[in-house]
């Protein structure tokens, strides 16, 4: 079994782009924060919230007049906020919805280490940082994890009942089974989503590319069978890992599925609830193995 681990430790370490692409300022006379390195862009917010860990974690929210809903992005293992800019410009235009995404961990301006246990704590404090900040509840968020991101995403799904839906693109059974079809899940295994996805309540849409040679469109697949609410997955005809954005299908597909959302939201108003804190869904154990680059 050791041969696994530091295989799947190389294969799913974290690579977070170095030197990070931005960086994070004060503006004098207003006190806010500012990205550094990146245009400036008048309806971007960029906060930075402290971790159960300790840690520092930078996220930005980018707000559109009319939204509907708000996506919480997890974004993949080898990018940070400076590169996603383009993309949430774009999202944020066609979907018609706010987005706040982060760094994990270590990545861009964001301080301490990553590990699983660490993006497991990044997205809680995100999570709260919107529900404090902006108000935004339960039934107004869709969670979207790209590839790892898929890892925070399912893991803060599992545990909120009452999300209007999630986004798993390009994502990920289990770090093990990347490599390896095995049948059991292993105590050291990373970001078990293959369990997760079973807890989780509101509608699933499941996006891969069906040339992915990263993680293979059967990741993508069975999450879809496995996913209590299902709705209708896109199988990019052609897409690799890391390009679906670049087929029209892929907005496409999202717009249709953010208006679907829409109108469950309108049909099925939600009831009154006195608690927004997650729910822990699962027994807690091994949450914190961390598995560094060799």
């Amino acid at each position: 079994m050791g041969n696994v681990t530091s295989n799947v430790a190389a294969k799913f370490a974290f690579f977070p782009p170095t030197p990070a692409t931005y960086g994070v300022s004060q503006d004098e006379e207003t006190g806010k924060l500012t990205f550094t390195g990146v245009t400036p862009e008048k309806s971007m917010e960029v906060h930075q919230v402290t971790t159960k860990s300790g840690n520092k974690v930078v996220a930005t929210f980018w707000k559109h007049p009319f939204a509907r809903f708000t996506l919480l992005y997890s974004h993949g293992n080898a990018a940070d906020l400076g590169q996603m800019v383009d993309l949430f410009i774009e999202l944020r235009a066609h979907l018609r919805v706010n987005i706040m995404s982060y760094d994990y961990s270590g990545y861009g301006a964001s301080t301490g280490k990553p590990s699983e246990c660490n993006t497991y704590h990044d997205i809680e404090a995100v999570y709260n940082c919107l529900r404090s900040e902006y108000e935004i509840k339960q039934e107004e968020m869709i969670l979207y994890g790209q590839s790892v991101g898929s890892g925070p995403t399912l893991y803060l799904a599992s545990r909120l009942k009452r999300l209007r839906g999630v986004v798993l693109h390009s994502a990920i059974l289990s770090g093990i089974r990347v490599l390896y079809p095995v049948k059991m899940t292993f105590w050291f295994d990373i970001y078990k989503n293959l369990d997760r996805i079973r807890h989780v309540t509101c509608p699933v849409l499941v996006i891969h590319g069906t040339k992915d040679e990263v993680v293979n469109m059967s990741h993508g697949k069975r999450l879809w069978e496995l996913s209590k609410d299902k709705y209708d997955p896109l199988w990019v005809k052609g897409g690799g890992h890391c390009n679906l954005e670049t087929y029209p299908e892929y907005i496409k597909h999202l717009r249709k599925f953010i208006n679907a959302m829409e109108k469950l939201a309108i049909n099925n108003p939600p009831t009154k609830q006195l608690d927004d804190q997650p729910r822990n869904t699962e027994t807690k154990h091994n949450c914190c193995l961390s598995f560094k680059k060799r």
